[in-house]
Order: structure tokens, then C-alpha cells, then sequence
């Protein structure tokens, strides 16, 4: 099986070499915007969709050739891209628009070509070649898989390098390798082997046994620090070299609460995806969460979507399932006990009693205990496997059953 893998480096490159990245950025931004306009002109006058290749703008901006030629390529092939998921789904995915200066991502792509003479791009003991770049310092730390080893340059067939920015000013390299994979054993969800997740604003995640994940709150943590600096920035006068200093030091604190959110979300994930066969959570929306209930802070601190994502691969690639559960799924006011329906749940109460059984509830771990069932259930309710009901009433899965019974 053909299994494709990234890889993301920082880049240390000489004072030509970042004129030259930045140079790049713009370049792409401006040939997308140059064949965005083209195609709404088009669009207008003949009632139909067509994108024009970068190599029209070549009179038009001789400084196109000073960069490297695929970045531009692939900036056509990523507006067709923009413009397929556009018509496909409308609602989701909106019209792709201008990229300004100011606010777009500083980011291009270049792929890598074998020639008689030798690959594009590849990597050297501490460095990656580029084109139009050359050897670009690197810090080559990681390893794709078992076995692949970015120094030793024994990591299948490299794609692609994407070469990007962050605000703060640092530059990555994404090398994509695509290599052969052995097709993963399929792992069915028990009782035994799953874990439901419910989602919880303060503590993350609580699961069907009532643990949740000691998580740090780094943007509370550093809210005081960040106010403090943002005011400092307040005072000074717009464009000056004190008010570029202060806005990067904004930028580097900001890059660094993002980057404490993504390694807590990668080192969980890849815990519980190695511990579990299955795991169930509800599919929730996220950001409506965030903008309806006045838990913007907490709810985009946690990042609990990208924690989602990151599951997801690396359950799939051990051929493990996650396995979403309906918003609208009553977790929390169903007893897991009897089945019972408690309809007067409010949302501040942790603790309450089944009218029905009588029975103590905890809300986050009766959620956890659902959202675990409904899951299994709906995962072979998918696959034409008739639920049975069994024990105090609730309905579950024949297999279910069948563990219980055992």
C-alpha cells in the first residue's frame, strides 16, 4: 500500500536565500490573484470556467522568472483545487478569493523531479537542496518512519517540499515521501478495546471512566503577559521600528501558545491511539461552540478539533477506527444505566439522580459511557448488523452483546 508521509524541518537560510523565499511568496500570490481575476473576467463574458497558466504572465511580470517555475505551477493547480471543493460543496467551502499582502500565508510548493543528473530536491547531511535556492541550512531531526532516516536520505520517494513562513519569521520545510506500507490489520471496536470521549471546556476531554488529561491552559497562562505587550503596542506610532519590535514580540509569544496547543494535541493523540482499537466522540461544532455559548477562550484554547484530526490518522493508519457520534445524540441526559430520558438537565449541573432508577450520575462520565455505546453501535449498525436490546433496557450492538454474554 502506498502510504504518504510529511515531514517538517526549520530552515536557517542566508540573507540572499530569505529575499529570495519572500520573493517566491509574493510571486505566487500575485500570479493567483492575476488568474483569479482572469477567470471572473472570463466567467462574465462567456458563461464559463477557465484558468490560464502562470507562463501568460511572464511579459506582463518579467521578475516570474526569477523564481522557480513549479511554485508557480502548483499555484494554478491549488486555485482549480479551490474552485472543484467551491462548486462541490458551496456551503462549506466559500469562493475563493484575492489574497492581500497583509493577511495571506506565506507559503509556496515545489515538487521534486528526477533527472539524469540527480533529483531536485533532496536532503544533504545537514541541509535540503531547493531549486533556484541551493543548499539551504536545515535542522534534520526527524524521522518519517521506522526505518527512514532524513540524514542517511533513506525515506522512499520524495513528492514535494513546501516552503513556508510564520509570522514570527521562521521558515519550514514540509517534505512529503511517499513509500510502501504494509496494509493494516483491521481492529473491530469492543467493549474492551474503546474509549468515548466527551467533550469538556475546562478539562478537555473526560472519558467512559471518568479520567480526563492534565492539561495546561497555556493561553490563560499567558493572557496577563500577551494584554500586557498588546498595550505596550497601543502607545507606539503605527509602522515605527519600536512598533515592529513589539509586534514581533507579540507574534513570538502568540507561535508559542499555538505550538504548547499542537505538541499536547499530538502527544495525547498518539496515546490513546496506541492504547485503544476504537475511539468515539461526539461531532461537535466546534467554532459555533465557541461564538453561541461565551466559551470562545476556553473552547479555541483547548483545540480540541485538531486533537480530532490528529487522531484520526493515527488510529487509521494501525486500522483502528474513530468513530463520530451525532451532535444531537442525548449523552448527557440519558441514564446509562436504565435508558432513562432526564429532559430537565441544565448545563451547569455535573451530578444528578435518574428519575427513573434512582441511580447517581455523573454527567461527563454517563456522557463518556454513551458516547462509547452509541458509537459501537452505529459502527456495525453500518455495517447491516441488526442491534439487539440486552441488559437494563439500553439497545445494543449484536456483537455487544455477544462479548457480554461471553
Amino acid at each position: 500500500m502506498k502510504q504518504q508521509r510529511a515531514v517538517k524541518v526549520e530552515l536557517y537560510p542566508t540573507d540572499e536565500q530569505r529575499i529570495l523565499i519572500h520573493k517566491t511568496f509574493g510571486c505566487v500570490r500575485a500570479v493567483w490573484n492575476d488568474m483569479l481575476g482572469d477567470e471572473q473576467e472570463f466567467y462574465a463574458a462567456a458563461d464559463k470556467h477557465f484558468i490560464p497558466t502562470p507562463a501568460k504572465y511572464k511579459k506582463k511580470r518579467p521578475y516570474l522568472s526569477e523564481v522557480d517555475s513549479l511554485a508557480l505551477c502548483n499555484a494554478q493547480l491549488a486555485l482549480k483545487k479551490a474552485f472543484k471543493r467551491f462548486f462541490k460543496n458551496p456551503g462549506h467551502f466559500g469562493h475563493p478569493k484575492f489574497k492581500t499582502k497583509k493577511k495571506a500565508k506565506k507559503s509556496y510548493t515545489t515538487n521534486c523531479q528526477y533527472h539524469v543528473s540527480g533529483p531536485t530536491v533532496y536532503t544533504a547531511k545537514d541541509a535540503i537542496r531547493l531549486p533556484k535556492l541551493g543548499l539551504v541550512k536545515a535542522n534534520l531531526y526527524r524521522q518519517v518512519s521506522d526505518g527512514c532516516d532524513l540524514r542517511r536520505r533513506s525515506c522512499g520517494v520524495l513528492k514535494s517540499a513546501t516552503i513556508s513562513e510564520t509570522k514570527s519569521g521562521r521558515i519550514f520545510c514540509a517534505l512529503l515521501y511517499e513509500f510502501d506500507a504494509p496494509v493494516p490489520k483491521e481492529v473491530l471496536p469492543t467493549l474492551e478495546n474503546s474509549i468515548g470521549l466527551d467533550y469538556s471546556s475546562p478539562l478537555f476531554y473526560v472519558d467512559h471512566e471518568n479520567r480526563s488529561p492534565d492539561k495546561p491552559r497555556w493561553f490563560r497562562k499567558s493572557e496577563a503577559k500577551l494584554a500586557h505587550e498588546q498595550r505596550l503596542l497601543s502607545h507606539m506610532k503605527y509602522g515605527s521600528k519600536n512598533y515592529i519590535r513589539q509586534l514581533h514580540k507579540i507574534e513570538v509569544l502568540q507561535e508559542r501558545i499555538a505550538n504548547q496547543r499542537k505538541d499536547f494535541a499530538h502527544k495525547e493523540s498518539r496515546r490513546i491511539a496506541n492504547a485503544y482499537g476504537a475511539v468515539c466522540v461526539e461531532d461537535l461544532d466546534l467554532q459555533a461552540m465557541a461564538q453561541s455559548l461565551n466559551l470562545g477562550k476556553s473552547t479555541n484554547d483547548n483545540g480540541f478539533g485538531m486533537f480530532r484530526e490528529f487522531l484520526k490518522y493515527k488510529l487509521e493508519e494501525q486500522g483502528k477506527h474513530l468513530i463520530k457520534v451525532d451532535k444531537w445524540y442525548p449523552s448527557s441526559k440519558t441514564c446509562h444505566y436504565c435508558g432513562g430520558y432526564y429532559k430537565d438537565l441544565q448545563l451547569g449541573e455535573e451530578e444528578w439522580i435518574c428519575p427513573h432508577c434512582g441511580k447517581h450520575i455523573l454527567r461527563n462520565q454517563n456522557a463518556g459511557i454513551n458516547i462509547r455505546r452509541e458509537g459501537i453501535r452505529q459502527f456495525y449498525a453500518d455495517r447491516a448488523v441488526e442491534p439487539v436490546t440486552f441488559g437494563e433496557g439500553h439497545v445494543v450492538t449484536f456483537f455487544e452483546s455477544h462479548v457480554a454474554a461471553s
